[in-house]
């Protein structure tokens, strides 16, 4: 059985996500704003859940058609063979989206999304009542300019949500959006990565993961490890696999700093979960004592907020962190912020930049080559 699939990203992480995804073996890849299209037989949804570190969440593609009127999106959906994907008593939560389209009405589709599945499934599994006391199994569709599609959602809880991570400091960063930027890093097995504001530890953890190759999503569990026509057998055989390809003799290191005592022991804690406990190292630091190693990569997201106290504080310590860098130069500095003064405050134009949004936020990935 071949399926069709999508996996939604941040936007600035496309090129990253569609790399992942041809490296799993996945067929007809096409990249589009914020997503990445493939196809693959059933393995391809375990392998793709477990494995893929920027993908936001891995959704099946159902159904693509023209729908401008609420009869052609009922007809649409009604076509759909629900029977063979839901059972009887499993429940079925609708959401969706609708952008440029005469079918404006986000709850009003839904509603029609609704109906022609109740209606399907009733008449699939020759049946009156539809409990929907079981497993869930979540449907989602997207209207744009006209253009329906239908999918059902393979993962559940959001990729990003790797396990490791109980609690947060404030503003953290996502994984998913860590795990790009590592990549953007260029870390390697044998790197040494520091971050001189760490937080809960996200970006070093992210780095010691990709360079031990340990797949993000052995943690966690999926919707669609309950599906029927995925098996549980696959999902023992993809999770197998992963755990054979960790590297356990990669030479990686991670440093991270924070002023604050809590959030050091947080990162400390979320590294034991991540089962990379062993590879880093978490301290409590200023940022004016910060002196990396001239072998080290910095990766780091440093404070900022919009108050105006803030902006001048995130303004200060961009100032700092760039007279550390030149008085310890390294192999690279890659910064995700969304201050827009950051090269001035910093004291440096970048060497490359790179667009990215954290959330709803525009961000800027500011990359820094070559020691000095």
């Amino acid at each position: 059985m071949n399926v069709n699939l999508i996996a939604p990203c941040y936007f600035g992480l496309e090129s990253t996500l569609a790399f992942e995804v041809r490296r799993l073996g996945a067929q007809d890849v096409q990249v589009t704003d914020g997503r990445v299209a493939f196809s693959g037989t059933q393995e391809m949804i375990c392998q793709a859940n477990l494995n893929l570190r920027t993908a936001e969440r891995v959704l099946m593609l159902l159904y693509t058609g023209k729908a401008e009127t609420f009869d052609e999106l009922f007809d649409s959906v009604y076509s759909i063979p629900w029977e063979e994907l839901i059972p009887a008593n499993g429940a079925f939560p609708v959401k969706g989206s609708s952008l440029s389209s005469q079918l404006s009405s986000v709850p009003a589709c839904q509603s029609v999304v609704k109906k022609a599945v109740v209606k399907r499934l009733m008449a699939g599994h020759k049946t009156s009542v539809l409990p929907e006391d079981g497993k869930e199994y979540r449907i989602r569709f997207a209207l744009r300019k006209n253009a329906l599609e239908v999918m059902l959602d393979t993962s559940g809880e959001g990729l990003h949500k790797r396990g490791y991570r109980r609690n947060a400091t404030l503003a953290p960063i996502k994984e998913t959006l860590a795990a790009g930027i590592v990549d953007l890093s260029r870390v390697r097995r044998d790197s040494r990565v520091e971050d001189p504001f760490c937080g809960s530890g996200t970006l070093i953890i992210e780095a010691a993961q990709k360079a031990l190759n340990i797949a993000p999503g052995l943690r966690r569990r999926f919707a669609a490890e309950h599906y029927s026509f995925v098996g549980p057998e696959l999902w023992r055989q993809a999770r197998s696999q992963a755990m054979d390809a960790i590297k356990r003799d990669a030479a990686f290191e991670g440093l991270g700093y924070d002023i604050d005592p809590q959030a050091v022991a947080l990162a400390t804690q979320n590294a034991k979960l991540a089962d990379v406990g062993d590879r880093v190292r978490f301290q409590v630091a200023d940022v004016k004592n910060f002196a990396p190693d001239s072998q080290s990569i910095v990766i780091t997201n440093p404070p900022y907020g919009e108050r105006l106290g803030d902006l001048k504080m995130a303004g200060e310590l961009a100032q700092v962190l760039g007279q550390r860098y030149r008085e310890y130069p390294t192999q690279g500095l890659y910064a995700i912020t969304a201050d827009g003064e950051f090269e001035h405050h910093f004291g440096q134009k970048a060497s490359k930049r790179r667009k990215m949004y954290n959330g709803m936020i525009p961000c800027q990935i500011y990359m820094y080559y070559n020691k000095k």
